[in-house]
């Protein structure tokens, strides 16, 4: 079978022999050290300024909001747009924690939100959680333009994207922050984990605080004196002092050791994943029976998976059953419609149509772009994408 996911991590044997190493003489295997060190070569390799580790990208997300909360640069009831074509757990903090979702459709050709889409359906909105579905991006320049025209916060769910650039620019360093997963599916792994990068200080130290009970151990000697001193807290209470709404969604030093060993891959694993890519878009782009994706404006698309959506539910049977009766391992197109999950359904009261994120979920799939599929795999999934 030709899988999603063909090992834990990138290179598994020789990681697994350093992983067992490291385990062998560590002292501490809480957050730490090389948590830290996997901060720092994060935030370089994305050039932006601040890098948190979580302990996965659906935390990074929660982590996010609930900063921007205690920030007050959100407030309760603010309406946040969101993709409607994502993943649940990039709606389900802005529910838990009382914002008004409001979802966006995508366009067909990219899979994506466009600023078109903006403008058109929510005007008024504060806030975009924007979802770069499996490494593609719409007309992510304007949409930054327009937001910035309109002072909307734009924010990034990097996921499915690490790796993938417009306009010479990594996704995920467009807007005010960006959340990344590292999930064995995803480009980078640690088993599970996430990271939240911004360019703004004062977001990251409270990421840092949010991560971490809300309390100051994590921040900078100067910080912590400095909220000790506002807030009137001796030395002695210092260590179980906790200044604002937090969880504990630290990571660990395995986590960060895994990342550090995988961070050294993450050009072969992006160059891997868009030669691939470029292979199956040949074969998908002269297909009358698939839509055309438009990706002329992306200088890289480090492809999280590659989409399928057919013309209608017929020829979805057709291609279904390609791919099934071949061995390959294909999904739904993420989620789908976000508005017609249960969950959303239940706490959202709204009248929203998302014509075409349903459209996707009813007429496609996703199989399997990863960066250890072997030529005569990747020979196979081409040839299955022909007419």
């Amino acid at each position: 079978m030709i899988k999603l996911v063909k090992s834990s991590f990138y290179n598994e044997p020789e990681t697994k022999k350093k992983l067992l190493a490291f385990l062998a003489k560590a002292e501490i295997l809480s957050m730490s050290a090389e948590c830290a060190k996997f901060e720092y070569g994060f935030a370089k390799k994305q050039g932006r300024k601040f890098a948190v580790f979580v302990n996965s990208g659906s935390s990074a997300n929660l982590a996010l909001i609930q900063a921007l909360l205690n920030l007050g640069r959100l407030k309760k009831g603010d309406p946040i747009g969101f993709s409607a074509l994502t993943w649940a757990t990039n709606v389900m903090p802005l529910i838990q924690l009382g914002l008004h979702p409001v979802a966006i459709d995508c366009r067909l050709d990219t899979l994506n939100v466009s600023w078109k889409t903006l403008k058109d359906q929510i005007a008024s909105v504060k806030t975009v959680f924007l979802t770069h579905v499996l490494g593609f991006s719409d007309n992510i320049v304007r949409m930054k333009e327009f937001c910035n025209e309109n002072e909307i916060l734009l924010l990034e769910d990097n996921c499915e994207a690490l790796g993938s650039k417009v306009d010479g620019k990594l996704l995920g360093n467009f807007g005010m922050a960006s959340t990344f997963s590292f999930f064995v599916g995803h480009h980078l792994s640690t088993i599970e984990g996430g990271m939240i990068c911004t360019d703004d200080e004062e977001l990251a130290d409270m990421l840092k605080m949010v991560r971490a009970h809300g309390w100051d151990r994590n921040l900078g000697e100067a910080k912590k004196q400095a909220l000790r001193k506002d807030h009137n807290v001796g030395e002695h209470y210092a260590r179980y002092t906790f200044y604002d709404l937090a969880f504990n969604i630290r990571p660990t030093e395995i986590g960060g050791f895994l990342g550090n060993e995988q961070l050294q891959y993450w050009d072969e694993i992006v160059a891997k994943r868009a030669l691939n890519f470029q292979q199956f878009q040949k074969a998908a782009e002269n297909n009358p029976d698939l839509l055309p994706l438009h990706v002329q404006h992306m200088d890289c698309i480090s492809n999280f998976a590659m989409p399928v959506v057919c013309k209608d539910k017929e020829v979805l049977e057709k291609y279904k059953k390609r791919f099934e009766d071949n061995r390959v391992e294909i999904r739904p197109i993420i989620a789908g419609d976000m508005t017609q999950q249960p969950f959303y359904r239940k706490y959202v009261s709204s009248g929203e149509h998302c014509t075409n994120a349903r459209f996707v979920h009813q007429n496609g799939f996703y199989f399997c772009n990863n960066p250890e599929l072997t030529g005569e795999e990747v020979d196979i999934l081409h040839s299955l994408l022909l007419p």
